[in-house]
């Protein structure tokens, strides 16, 4: 079944010969990233599934919405994800650690796949519910998610100097964001010239295609973590997370700002109840923040913001909720567009300060389990902002619910500046 988890699993990775296309992080530390292929390769891994899933998020969006015009339906999409997502994130890490840094991102890779073949079914066959089995493939996308952060995050430090992760990291950024923004507008351009079918057939390939590319990666590694028991190796992770203030402060304070400053899930019942737009419409303002974010990532990867990081990264995540309460204020499609395109530039930085501090501050042999306590803060915070979102949409109304929730992220800017300081007063050459 097309939602079942696939487990692959592989010993040590084999090193390259002379003569092979792909390098690692015995590169010299000014050597150009661009060259790095083993980088490269997973930069396009990442580019195709992010891709695969930004058409399946928009797509389903919009589908779940014509079948129900009910903004709940909308947040329920996002508890469909992060339940399971929940559930497998800190198994995968210790998975990625222990077992394979790159063959659990390659079965998340055919999963995602498959779970695009199963939506494609709903738009092909009269089911009796297809909003069921919408939801069921949105939880197996969960599944594969908790298994794609932990892969890339502990290659990715396998590509490169420590020198140039802060660089690398705005590189990264700037790829995922590209993703971001073309994802949205080729699946509403798929689904308002062609047909719901075609955008999930597209997506299906393109995780397909990421799966290949990161099988073909090859690189040198350091040993796997040493055997030990789950929940004890869990534990671990746990441990260092919370005993690092700097790195918890960082990941609550987007957590916490996402999940409250959230409006990209209700964006299908913007397109449709004040701009009456089309599916292209939403294409459009998906790809704004991301559209943001890749600007400011091109930027700091040439100008790290290492000085006086914590207090930039305070004001970016300000920034970001000041944005979203004029986003819900505005009846205007293309200010909502500057708006959120804003709230994209405030969230790039956050993005690239955070994965910085991150890469910089874990242990080769903790990278999976680090990623995938990162994940739940992080990768969870936009799913279960779309949950808040559609049942404070429910009880307060579109607008207000939006209002609400960019003024509780300035809440939660003022309350992690107060309660965390040594990440206000933060110098990312701290972390050196």
């Amino acid at each position: 079944m097309a939602f079942l988890p696939i487990i692959l699993v592989d010993g040590p990775l084999t090193a390259p010969s002379a003569n092979s296309p792909v390098t690692n992080r015995e590169h010299h530390p000014g050597s150009p990233l661009l060259k790095n292929r083993g980088l490269l390769k997973l930069l396009a891994f990442r580019v195709q599934v992010v891709l695969a899933y930004q058409i399946i998020a928009v797509v389903v969006g919009w589908h779940i919405y014509e079948l129900t015009h009910n903004a709940l339906s909308l947040g329920l999409i996002g508890l469909a994800e992060v339940i399971p997502y929940f559930s497998c994130a800190l198994f995968a890490g210790y998975a990625v650690d222990h077992h394979s840094r790159r063959m659990f991102g390659v079965g998340a890779g055919f999963l995602t796949c498959m779970n695009a073949l199963l939506l494609l079914s709903t738009t092909l066959v009269s089911y009796h519910n297809p909003a069921l089995l919408i939801y069921a493939a949105i939880a197996s996308g969960g599944i594969a998610r908790a298994f794609i952060s932990p892969t890339y995050n502990a290659l990715f430090a396998l590509c490169l100097p420590r020198e140039q992760y802060a660089r690398a990291a705005g590189m990264g950024s700037s790829v995922f964001q590209s993703a971001l923004v073309a994802g949205p507008a080729i699946g509403g351009a798929l689904v308002g010239w062609t047909s719901m079918t075609v955008a999930y057939l597209v997506a299906a390939l393109l995780a397909a295609s990421a799966a290949l590319t990161l099988l073909s990666l090859t690189l040198k590694q350091p040993p796997l973590a040493e055997p030990s028991p789950i929940l004890a190796s869990i534990r671990e992770g746990v441990r260092f997370v919370s005993g690092n203030r700097i790195l918890l402060g960082a990941q609550a304070l987007d957590m916490f700002a996402v999940l409250f400053g959230g409006a990209v899930a209700m964006l299908p019942a913007f397109i449709h109840d004040i701009y009456h737009a089309g599916p292209e419409a939403l294409g459009i303002l998906r790809a704004a923040p991301a559209l943001g974010a890749i600007a400011i990532g091109i930027a700091l990867s040439r100008h790290p913001m290492n000085r006086h990081a914590g207090r930039w990264l305070m004001a970016a995540v300000a920034g970001f909720g000041i944005c979203i309460i004029l986003f819900a204020l505005t009846h205007s499609f293309w200010i909502a567009f500057l708006l959120l395109l804003a709230s994209g530039l405030c969230d790039g930085v956050s993005v690239v300060m955070r994965a910085t501090i991150m890469q910089l501050s874990t242990p080769d042999a903790m990278r999976g389990r680090v990623s995938s306590i990162s994940g739940i803060f992080i990768g969870s915070s936009n799913e279960l902002g779309a949950f808040e979102s559609g049942i404070a949409a429910r009880l307060m109304g579109l607008v207000p619910s939006v209002i609400f929730g960019g003024t509780m992220a300035l809440f939660v800017v003022a309350a992690t500046s107060y309660l965390v300081p040594p990440l206000r007063r933060l110098d990312m050459q701290k972390l050196r």
